[in-house]
């Protein structure tokens, strides 16, 4: 990807929403990565606790930017980690018909897609290009069999200083295509960002705004991603998480459709953007967080997703033997 490392401009619209420098970051309702599943297939029958949660894990492809898409999954495979989280515009240049059958012919599942969203654009032509692009988003999620995509939902037009009114424009787009997406068994994730990506990012900022959203439409059709590198700063998170879990009306399933790890770390880079740590490396209690969703249903993929260019200089197998071990030293 080129212009990594460039800071996004008041971004609103879809556009080539798959570049890292844009990060703040299914087949079928049944996929292996369903994010509520309680009884995850790669956690049942283990009898070590730690290794049914070590079976949970995933690696987002772009926690390891320098592998190519075969790379990830040889490396994933070798490693025993069955899950990956992909990204729309390596998996267009690879052809997401044949990186659906890569990740597959691997033993591995698709635990996500990112991503859709960039709802908040004001133009009438821009707004509809947005869902265009989220349209493709979901029907790339369905061929990759993955049920959840996740969306970074847009933040401010230029000129605007309207954070009620893009939020509302987030709302109108989840409700065109929230069926649309049901109806090929994906559902839309709404991250919300840290508060320094309101502007240009994500007007959604902690989960209390990406649930007011989600809770607008059917569980099945619009969930939350938590993020620990975006939410662990809000002492109103363990609340919410537990919101996340009590569908009202009394359903069973929960609203959090992905969970996703990264570690704050400071100084922030230049740009805050590239400057996620790696697990157990900074301020986030890592493992409060997956005890609070295990708490509220979660049961799915746990998906590590960390952009750091120190990461990305080193050995892509070195990387992911080093997030195995801090995973089963701060989230186990």
């Amino acid at each position: 990807m080129s212009g990594d490392t460039e800071p996004l401009k008041h971004r609103t619209t879809a556009g080539s929403a798959d570049s890292v420098d844009s990060v703040d970051s299914a087949g079928s309702a049944g996929s292996a990565g369903s994010a509520d599943s309680a009884g995850s297939a790669d956690s049942v029958g283990s009898a070590d606790p730690a290794d049914s949660l070590l079976a949970r894990l995933s690696l987002n492809q772009r926690t390891v930017k320098q592998w190519s898409l075969p790379d990830l999954a040889d490396g994933c495979a070798r490693a025993g980690v069955r899950g990956v989280g992909l990204w729309r515009a390596p998996v267009q240049e690879y052809g997401v018909a044949a990186a659906a059958r890569l990740v597959r012919d691997a033993g591995l599942r698709v635990t996500s897609l990112c991503r859709g969203g960039f709802f908040t654009a004001l133009d009438p032509g821009e707004r509809a290009a947005a869902l265009d692009d989220n349209r493709a988003a979901i029907e790339e999620a369905a061929v990759l069999g993955t049920d959840t995509l996740v969306l970074v939902s847009g933040g401010l037009p230029t000129g605007s200083r309207d954070l009620p009114g893009a939020r509302e424009r987030i709302a109108d787009a989840l409700g065109e295509l929230g069926p649309y997406a049901a109806e090929r068994g994906v559902r839309l994730a709404i991250e919300p960002l840290h508060p320094m990506f309101a502007a240009d990012r994500c007007v959604v900022s902690t989960l209390a705004q990406a649930l007011d959203l989600a809770e607008r439409f059917p569980v099945e059709q619009v969930g939350v991603v938590v993020d620990t590198y975006h939410l662990w700063w809000d002492d109103t998170v363990g609340a919410q998480i537990e919101r996340a879990g009590k569908e009202p009306g009394g359903g069973a399933r929960s609203r959090i459709a992905a969970f996703q790890l990264a570690d704050w770390i400071t100084p922030l880079p230049e740009g805050v953007l590239l400057g996620r740590g790696q697990l157990g490396d900074g301020s986030v209690d890592l493992r409060w967080f997956r005890e609070r969703v295990e708490a509220a249903g979660y049961r799915g993929p746990i998906e590590v997703e960390i952009f750091n260019p120190a990461l990305w200089a080193r050995e892509g197998a070195e990387v992911l033997a080093e997030i195995v071990d801090r995973f089963r030293a701060h989230v186990g």
